[in-house]
């Protein structure tokens, strides 16, 4: 299904509605019936789903660090000032201009066909995508770099498959539990607890993203403005099994540091 997150090319994201515009349509054909299930990639579900709707699985995840692709550059450091950086990505924005405020910025909408045809005509210097996306669609050497998640914090979600479907489906909730991954379920849990703490969307730069490494699930998450002169980051560390209240712990630490500053309206 084509829906209108995939239909509307000309305008960001967070001036039209934001990532639920990727989902509403697919929970409208599961309400009629058309569809059963619908699988999205997680960091475009919002973080609050509406009434009668679950998450049945979260897949293995993919790569989740963003990515360079340019035919120039294979980094922001060799990249002159001026150069054009296309990025859909508030977030993306806002840690790219933090750290490398000489380079210039830009939206970028589209496909990944789209985007890319745009590069290779030089519109842009360079593009910051999801490594995953790229990698997905067999596209992986197009990147000429990936960027660290200690560089670029990923979206809550980024890299793994979330599949969603009505509550009322016991059968088909069962039929989906095995192709769930615990370890990114949990981590895509916890990320999520955080950016519903902070109300987080697309209209905003933040950056939530969890790791399991010997058993402790290691969440950080990062708030800024979008001109990345103001960067506020948190992390914490706890059991998996407590993933929501370790979001909702990471939250509270940074509006303590002074997120309700960047998050007020």
């Amino acid at each position: 299904m084509s829906t209108q997150g995939d239909r509307i090319l000309d305008v960001s994201l967070s001036k039209i509605g934001g990532k639920g515009l990727f989902v509403k349509e697919l929970e409208v054909a599961m309400i009629e019936g058309r569809a059963d299930f619908a699988v999205h990639s997680a960091k475009d579900v919002p973080m609050a789903l509406p009434e009668g709707f679950c998450i049945a699985a979260t897949l293995r995840r993919e790569d989740p660090r963003d990515c360079l692709v340019s035919q120039r550059h294979a980094g922001f450091e060799t990249m002159p000032g001026g150069a054009r950086v296309g990025s859909s990505s508030l977030r993306r924005e806002a840690q790219i201009r933090e750290r490398f405020p000489h380079v210039e910025v830009v939206p970028v909408r589209g496909n990944l066909d789209t985007r890319l045809a745009k590069l290779d005509r030089g519109e842009y210097d360079a593009l910051v995508l999801a490594a995953a996306g790229l990698k997905r669609l067999g596209l992986a050497d197009r990147i000429a770099g990936y960027i660290e998640t200690d560089r670029s914090l990923p979206a809550p979600g980024q890299g793994a498959l979330a599949i969603e479907c009505r509550e009322d489906r016991a059968d088909l909730i069962a039929l989906l539990a095995g192709l769930n991954d615990p370890d990114t379920d949990a981590c895509v849990r916890a990320e999520r607890s955080a950016s519903r703490a902070l109300s987080g969307s697309c209209q905003l730069p933040l950056a939530i993203f969890g790791e399991i490494t010997a058993g402790s699930l290691h969440l950080r998450g990062l708030v800024a403005t979008q001109d990345g002169r103001t960067v506020l980051r948190a992390e914490l560390r706890g059991a998996p099994s407590e993933a929501e209240s370790l979001g909702e712990r990471l939250a509270a630490q940074l509006r303590q540091a002074g997120a309700d500053r960047i998050l007020a309206p």
